[in-house]
């Protein structure tokens, strides 16, 4: 039995955040079952570009696996009908609509409790379900730019720059994933059910963290640093090397000893103006430039073959080189997934290892390819009535 089996999860949900979630709750067991418009083809990323075809992508199923796929116009008042019997059967209701929208379609506690009193709403929006700011629509990288994170990523000397994927959704896709299971745990043991409230502008604040407790208590206003350097302690960045980049971390004191013994460099350590953490930063400047010069001498695994058990350090790989390192092989990170269209289809697989546990890995849905299983044997329509709504284009 898998951990979360037998827990039930409405999602109306697209794109990145909202699946993002629910893809992890998805792999562990819980019965995730998309609802997806009728009139619109589904969920967006069916057709993101490339590698999209027929109503389906490779980002499509990067997202959905494990899941089913109903058809439901929540717009109709039949629909929503509908939708109020799959509640009264389900654990949650998951959507990642904008902050206004849940409650104009019934998605909300306060709307469902009556037909199921321990049902646990949870809503991934973009700047919450209240405030001024709910009927906003929002994406990854404009909470980036708004909540400081593109002012902080790039070289002192360019623009701001984006993260490489989608950080702010994938970030707040985790809290909401928490959120939920924080939100069934307290259905379980008080009897009644819950709205969670997760957005892409709170996760966004979240994650500035030690930032955010500087510049609100001590005025501190971070900068974009050289080289990827760490603001404080030194030395913590990357280095250019002849043939590429590495990454050293020296964050407690001993590795600055065990780095300069390493590279050849003992008087480095043995410098006053480098003895501790505050002194490296203080001379920052004149030991940096030291560094890279020595790094540039060689190339990138002649360091790190000297740095190994020694110095936290590490290559700057390519995506391509990174999906090639074996460790992922060796965690299952990588596992191969059955495609009818795009065949054995390679994704990372869930973060999330549990003692004998194996997950099973399915494919994403076809659009409404769950409509005669959940509609039917969930909640007993005929076979006509359920032709009377595709005709009608409820499903």
């Amino acid at each position: 039995m898998k951990p979360l089996e037998g827990i039930r999860v409405l999602s109306i949900s697209q794109y990145g955040a909202g699946p993002y979630a629910t893809l992890h709750l998805a792999d562990l067991g819980a019965e995730v079952i998309k609802i997806e418009d009728p009139h619109t083809g589904g969920d967006v990323s069916r057709s993101v570009i490339p590698y999209a075809e027929q109503g389906d992508s490779l980002y499509f199923q990067a997202l959905n696996r494990n899941k089913k796929s109903v058809t439901l116009d929540l717009k109709s008042e039949t629909g929503r009908a509908l939708f109020r019997q799959l509640a009264a059967k389900s654990d949650a209701v998951f959507n990642n609509l904008r902050g206004d929208v849940p409650a104009k379609l019934g998605l909300t506690y306060e709307q469902l409790k009556d037909v199921n009193p321990r049902i646990v709403t949870c809503s991934l929006s973009g700047f919450g379900t209240t405030g001024s700011m709910r009927a906003e629509p929002a994406y990854d990288y404009l909470l980036q730019a708004m909540l400081g994170h593109m002012s902080l990523t790039g070289e002192p000397s360019g623009p701001p720059e984006k993260y490489g994927v989608s950080m702010i959704d994938f970030s707040t896709g985790m809290m909401a994933a928490l959120g939920l299971m924080v939100g069934l745990f307290r259905a379980k043991s008080q009897g009644e059910g819950c709205d969670m409230d997760v957005s892409l502008f709170d996760t966004a604040a979240s994650v500035l963290n030690y930032l955010a407790i500087w510049n609100l208590n001590k005025g501190y206003v971070p900068q974009k640093t050289a080289h990827s350097a760490h603001p404080s302690l030194v030395p913590s960045q990357l280095f250019p090397t002849k043939d590429g980049h590495i990454v050293i971390m020296c964050n407690k004191e001993k590795f600055f000893p065990a780095l300069s013994q390493a590279i050849g460099a003992p008087h480095l350590a043995e410098d006053a103006r480098y003895v501790n953490f505050e002194s490296r930063f203080a001379h920052k400047d004149s030991l940096v430039a030291e560094l890279i010069a020595i790094f540039a001498r060689e190339k990138t695994a002649y360091w790190l073959e000297k740095l190994q058990g020694v110095v936290p350090a590490a290559p700057v790989n390519t995506v391509d080189e990174a999906l090639k390192h074996p460790l992922l092989r060796e965690r299952d990170m990588i596992v191969n997934v059955a495609h009818p269209g795009f065949g054995d289809v390679s994704m990372i697989g869930t973060p999330i290892k549990i003692t004998g546990e194996k997950p099973n890995y399915l494919a994403a849905p076809a659009l409404g390819a769950n409509n005669e299983e959940i509609f039917g044997g969930l909640l007993g329509l005929s076979r006509s009535e359920l032709e009377r709504l595709t005709a009608e284009r409820v499903v």
